[in-house]
C-alpha cells in the first residue's frame, strides 16, 4: 500500500521549503489532522537561520526487533540486505524514513551508509532511532533528523524487513510518497494528496502572520489583530497588494 500518486509540483516543494513545521501543523489541524510531527526527533546539526527546509517524498524502510539466529554481521554480506537496498535504492531527491520503533539504544545508519546516501542524491534521512559516527555524518552535509547518537550497530536491535511500506516513524504514519517536511523544530509529514494545497495556504498564513508581527512590534493589542479583525485583514490586503505591487 502506498500513498497517493497525486503529483506535487516542484513549485509547491518549492513553497514547503520555506514555510515553518508549525505553520504546516496548523494548516493540517484545520483539515482534521492532528498527529503529523515526529515525536522526539530533531535535527543532527541544526540548521542555521534561513536555510531552507528538507523536503521530499518519503522512501520508508521497516525494522522489527532484532532475533539473535537471524541478526548476525554475516547478513551484510547480502548485497540485497534491506537497508542495503534501501540505501542503493532510495530515490535522488526522496528522504529515507526509518521505523526503529523508537529504540534509541542502537544506530540506525552509520558513516558509509550516510555517505552513500549523500553520494547518490538523496535530500536526507529521518529515524526515529539515533546514528553512529554522528561527528563524521554531520560533516558530509546529509540533512538527518534522528534522536541523537548511539554507538552499537543496528543489528542489535533491529532486523530490517520492509522497503517502501506503510510505517510509524516518531508515532506518526508514513506512507511511501508522502511529503517529508523537516526544520529546526523536526519532521511533519504532509499527505500527498494534500500538500499542493496546504503548501499554498502556509505561504498565505506566513505572510499575514508577517504582517501581524508587525502590527504586533508597533504595539497593537492582541484584540482585533490575532486573531484578525474585518479591519485587520483590510489593511493586510492592502499592505499586500502594495508589497506585490
Amino acid at each position: 500500500m502506498t500513498a497517493s500518486n497525486q503529483p506535487v509540483s516542484d513549485a509547491a516543494l518549492e513553497q514547503l521549503r520555506h514555510v515553518s513545521t508549525a505553520t504546516l501543523t496548523t494548516q493540517l489541524f484545520k483539515r482534521g489532522l492532528r498527529n503529523v510531527f515526529l515525536q522526539g526527533v530533531a535535527p543532527l546539526v541544526p540548521p542555521a537561520p534561513g536555510t531552507p527546509n528538507l523536503v521530499g517524498p518519503a522512501f520508508t524502510l521497516r525494522n522489527i526487533p532484532a532475533r539473535e539466529d537471524l541478526d548476525h554481521v554475516g547478513v551484510f554480506q547480502d548485497p540485497d540486505h534491506p537497508q542495503r537496498k534501501a540505501v542503493e535504492t532510495a530515490p535522488a531527491g526522496s528522504v529515507l524514513v526509518q521505523d526503529c520503533r523508537g529504540d534509541r539504544t542502537v544506530a540506525s545508519v552509520g558513516s558509509i551508509l550516510a555517505l552513500r546516501l549523500a553520494k547518490r542524491g538523496v535530500a536526507g534521512m529521518v529515524s526515529d532511532g539515533p546514528v553512529r559516527d554522528s561527528a563524521t555524518i554531520a560533516a558530509f552535509g546529509l540533512p538527518i533528523w534522528c534522536t541523537g547518537a548511539s554507538a552499537p550497530l543496528n543489528l542489535a536491535k533491529h532486523h530490517a524487513v520492509d522497503l517502501n511500506v506503510p510505517i510509524a516513524c516518531g508515532g506518526v504514519p508514513v506512507y511511501p510518497g508522502d511529503i517529508v517536511v523537516a526544520d529546526a523544530d523536526g519532521v511533519v509529514i504532509v499527505p500527498r494528496e494534500m500538500a499542493v494545497q496546504v503548501a499554498q495556504d502556509a505561504a498565505e498564513q506566513e505572510l499575514l502572520e508577517a504582517f501581524i508581527t508587525e502590527r504586533i512590534e508597533a504595539g497593537s493589542a492582541l484584540r482585533g489583530t490575532y486573531p484578525p479583525d474585518e479591519a485587520t485583514l483590510a489593511a493586510y490586503r492592502a499592505w499586500r497588494e502594495q508589497r506585490a505591487g
